[in-house]
């Protein structure tokens, strides 16, 4: 018998024996991990085994509990949306076209400031390769991608405890194409997709795309997934996916405690599920210690995870990556059907900056810009915006998540924004039901002066002349 398995029948018999009463709080994963001197994943797979037997009921944000006696009602999970066709990319496209015009102020967009990455020593490193590079550069930048590029994204995840070798690594153009082809690897047309709500938009063109099913799963401002919802949506539907941001989520902005990463983990283990995970923006984090994605704690080869510079150091180059263990050589295999490979120049630019060892002092200084922005914008955002405005505020990446007050439509704000040259980002991009309509993203990576505080003034005014 395995250690959690051990575990697990331990407090089984304790249920039996009345020491935990139906209906009462079991302690949580660290306590018990203080107590047994277990590991999180192994009291994760515990509990998740009691949940499977009936014996316990996992509650968001507040624990796990002792299953109700027979006969007595058990409390539903959080209701999960479900969508056979996804068809949002028209609307998406519209939304992100009309607000491309360079004399619109870019709130809306999902991209921070470009004056923000260091362009000039990029554009050195560029000119540098270009006249070195030589017919074979191609070849050899061929997927899997670079080999120098592969082994440095490698040492970057063992500079945070895991160990992802470079073999396992895919070179792709943008984490998009990272995330496409993770899905497209996994399933089938017609197959389930977890997904949440709200979630990037990016997923559900990408779901459209591909002719795939979403189960759209209730993700809060604060806490992230629903956890009892997820599960309820695995037990129900045979589901081959899982596409989730577990840092600084889009639009959001949460980042998931350790403590939810394992248990995600672990239960979409139990149901043999793999999870996409997008991770684009988790070196732009607040405060002292970078957040581990949940791959971190996935033992049994059953995460795909993506990323890449574009929000970090140089959006226009598009180069990503994803992580992808036994899924690789398929990946491989549909890059070379599609994109054939990743920019060679590009690629190889990348390489030569990273070996001059600035990037970790840019990224201090982007992550320090990016705060005291976002703390501008709040600011403004408070000062100009109807009390009635809800703001929410999390300590990572550059988006702000607003809620109107009820009945106002953030997608006919946009439009009158619009008019004004200002751009944000309506709820329904995020979402295919209408949860959403009533809430929008802003984007704050953009310096703060005074036209971007008019430009604030101007969106208050149109908000109180939808109020009246």
């Amino acid at each position: 018998m395995k250690k959690y398995q051990r575990l697990a029948q331990q407090i089984a018999e304790q249920i039996e024996l009345g020491v935990w009463r139906p209906g009462e709080k079991l302690p949580s994963l660290r306590e018990q991990v203080t107590s047994s001197g277990l590991s999180f994943m192994t009291v994760g797979h515990a509990y998740q085994l009691l949940e499977s037997q009936g014996r316990v009921i996992a509650r968001p944000q507040s624990g796990y509990f002792v299953a109700p006696a027979p006969g007595l009602p058990r409390t539903p999970a959080a209701r999960i949306t479900r969508d056979e066709a996804v068809d949002i990319n028209t609307y998406i496209f519209d939304v992100l076209q009309a607000s491309c015009d360079a004399s619109v102020l870019p709130f809306g967009s999902a991209f921070p400031d470009p004056k923000l990455f260091p362009m000039p020593q990029l554009n050195r490193s560029l000119a540098k390769v270009s006249k070195s590079a030589t017919a074979m550069s191609v070849i050899e930048n061929l997927p899997p991608g670079n080999s120098q590029l592969r082994h440095a994204i490698a040492k970057r995840y063992a500079r945070q405890g895991m160990n992802i070798s470079p073999d396992e690594i895919v070179i792709t153009a943008g984490a998009l194409e990272a995330l496409n082809l993770s899905l497209q690897a996994v399933t089938e047309p017609g197959d389930w997709v977890i997904i949440e709500s709200p979630c990037f938009y990016g997923a559900l063109q990408a779901l459209e795309r591909l002719k795939l099913k979403a189960l759209s799963v209730p993700t809060d401002v604060k806490e992230g997934i629903d956890l009892d919802a997820l599960a309820q949506a695995l037990a129900d539907y045979p589901v081959k996916a899982c596409w989730l941001m577990t840092n600084a989520q889009n639009p959001l902005g949460f980042t998931l405690s350790a403590e939810k990463k394992a248990q995600l983990v672990a239960l979409l283990a139990e149901h043999n599920v793999t999870l996409i995970e997008d991770d684009v923006y988790s070196e732009l984090y607040y405060g002292r210690e970078q957040p581990l994605p949940a791959k971190a704690w996935d033992t049994r080869d059953m995460t795909l995870h993506c990323s890449s510079f574009s929000k970090c150091l140089v959006a226009g180059f598009r180069v990503g990556w994803v992580a992808a263990g036994r899924h690789a050589r398929r990946i491989q295999q549909l890059q070379l059907m599609s994109t054939l490979s990743t920019s060679s120049p590009l690629q190889l630019a990348l390489v030569d900056y990273l070996s001059t060892h600035h990037y970790d002092a840019h990224l201090r200084r982007l992550r320090r810009q990016l705060a005291e922005r976002k703390h501008l914008a709040w600011q403004a955002l408070l000062r100009h915006l109807p009390p009635d405005v809800k703001i929410y505020r999390n300590e990572s990446g550059y988006f702000l998540w607003l809620e109107l007050p009820a009945g106002l439509d953030a997608g006919e704000l946009s439009q009158r924004a619009l008019a004004h040259h200002i751009s944000i980002a309506p709820g329904k991009m995020f979402s295919t039901s209408d949860n959403w309509r009533s809430f929008f993203r802003f984007n704050c990576a953009w310096a703060w002066g005074d036209k971007e505080e008019r430009a604030v003034m101007q969106l208050g005014e149109l908000i109180r002349q939808m109020m009246n």
